[in-house]
């Protein structure tokens, strides 16, 4: 019997749409069926990120530390890359402060200037277009391109394991707490990082202590990525097809809610017991495993 010989399926999300409609009993009808769906489908996600880790949303990031010759060391850093356009970048230098002469919004320089950008910690303030920055050590000055974007910095979720590398090796960094942070007595001490913080705003940040001594060594890093939102209904979602099951199983049970109350108990029994088989599955094959916690939905 001949096969298909093609291991290429997946649903756009027209075709999830119009499955979780059929197991509602429904049938798709009209646009604000599917604007109501696409919500449900962000709200979905939403919810999969705080139910524990998707092992694809992670991604390792190499961040080079920046040094500052003053004792206002730069040591906090976006999770995730803030870059800003410029005419000229050069005679500006890896940690300095930039200010905006209109906006009066200041950051630090993290990595080496190329000719038009350069990448920034989250700014203070907003710089604007079109307005010239200068630097405070260098007196360099150029005009901004366009304003920066945080939208890399903001899609983080959280970091996971991190290491410092120093002329090919790593060493492990230990994550702080809160707490833990705030009690360093001198938080300027200049070294090799051993520790690092989380602050989880809503652009996270890293702070690494001691401050770094150098601009040669890295910060190597995992972190929790959002999923890319469903903006239309010929996106695919950023999911392996072993999560097609449980996206479908979810948005059904979403949508039931508002337009099937009758199938709300079946649909969220299928959807529990969908997630359950998909994120037991994305697993790591190791001794130690990072398992989602599976917490029950509440239905009032």
């Amino acid at each position: 019997m001949a096969t298909s010989g093609s291991v290429d399926f997946n649903l756009n999300m027209a075709d999830v749409i119009e499955e979780a409609f059929e197991r509602c009993g429904l049938e798709l009808r009209t646009g604000y069926d599917g604007a109501t769906s696409r919500r449900s489908l962000n709200l979905l996600f939403a919810e999969w990120a705080n139910r524990g880790l998707n092992l694809w949303t992670v991604e390792q990031i190499t961040q080079t530390m920046a040094n500052l010759s003053s004792s206002s060391a730069v040591a906090t850093y976006p999770i995730g890359t803030i870059t800003l356009s410029v005419a000229d970048s050069s005679g500006f230098s890896v940690g300095e402060t930039i200010t905006g002469g209109t906006s009066t919004a200041t950051a630090s320089i993290i990595t080496a200037p190329t000719s038009t950008s350069m990448t920034i910690t989250v700014p203070v303030g907003t710089f604007s277009a079109s307005e010239t920055i200068t630097g405070s050590s260098s007196s360099a000055t150029t005009t901004v391109s366009s304003a920066p974007s945080l939208a890399d910095a903001q899609a983080t979720v959280d970091m996971l394991e991190a290491v410092i590398r120093r002329s090919g090796s790593d060493i492990g960094v230990t994550r702080l707490g809160r707490q833990d942070y705030l009690n360093i007595p001198d938080k300027t001490t200049q070294g090799r990082p051993t520790q690092f913080y989380v602050d989880r705003l809503i652009t996270p940040t890293l702070t690494v202590w001691p401050v770094p001594e150098n601009s040669t060594d890295q910060l190597i890093y995992y972190r929790v990525k959002r999923m890319e939102d469903i903006d239309a209904s010929i996106d695919n979602a950023e999911i392996p097809f072993r999560f097609l099951p449980c996206l479908v199983a979810g948005l059904a049970y979403y949508l039931s809610i508002k337009k099937a109350p009758e199938r709300i108990g079946t649909l969220k029994d299928l959807y529990e017991e969908e997630f359950y088989r998909a994120a037991s599955e994305d697993g790591e094959r190791v001794s130690l495993r990072l398992v989602p916690s599976y917490t029950s939905l509440s239905v009032n």
